[in-house]
């Protein structure tokens, strides 16, 4: 490995930038894209909620809900694993849903309102919290270049790095 290439991954490493795998993963059994409208037609939000099948109920219940910020959360069909997912940031968090259905629908109700009749919100099985593991200061321990490293910015050799 050169001396450049050394001090790079030494840098990346003393900053904790290294790759993380903090995605929380699920599956449920059927995923609805909601657009809602209002009495004038005009559309007032888009939302993703996430059912499971209650067999005892013979119906499905929402188990999470979320709006649709950004078109990158919109559900995407799945060609390689098959079914459909879902994948957002969440607050501190990746999450990556599942499922074999979807269905759209355009409403001028909020069905997962609708469905706190059926089944209170304190009652469902939300999405698993999954806490994100901060990076951990990394203590790099490299060998001196053989040949002096010149910089022209922020990249430091690994002995800088540790000594501040």
């Amino acid at each position: 490995m050169s001396p450049f290439t050394t001090t790079i991954c030494a840098s990346f490493l003393a900053f904790g930038i290294a790759p993380q795998e903090d995605v929380a993963r699920e599956s449920v059994d059927l995923i609805e894209l909601n657009h809602f409208y209002d009495e004038h037609g005009r559309l007032v939000f888009d939302q993703v909620i996430f059912y499971d099948w209650s067999a005892g109920d013979s119906r499905y219940h929402v188990r999470a809900w979320r709006l649709v910020k950004n078109p990158s959360q919109l559900p995407q069909r799945d060609w390689a694993g098959g079914g459909y997912s879902a994948m957002w940031q969440d607050g501190e968090q990746i999450r990556n849903i599942r499922s074999k259905s979807i269905r759209e629908t355009w409403t001028q109700h909020d069905p997962e309102l609708v469905e706190r009749e059926y089944l209170p919100k304190e009652k469902r099985k939300e999405l698993r919290a999954v806490s994100a593991s901060k990076p951990k200061k990394a203590v790099v321990v490299a060998a001196a270049p053989a040949e002096p490293v010149r910089s022209e910015g922020p990249i430091q050799t690994a002995a800088v790095a540790n000594a501040r």
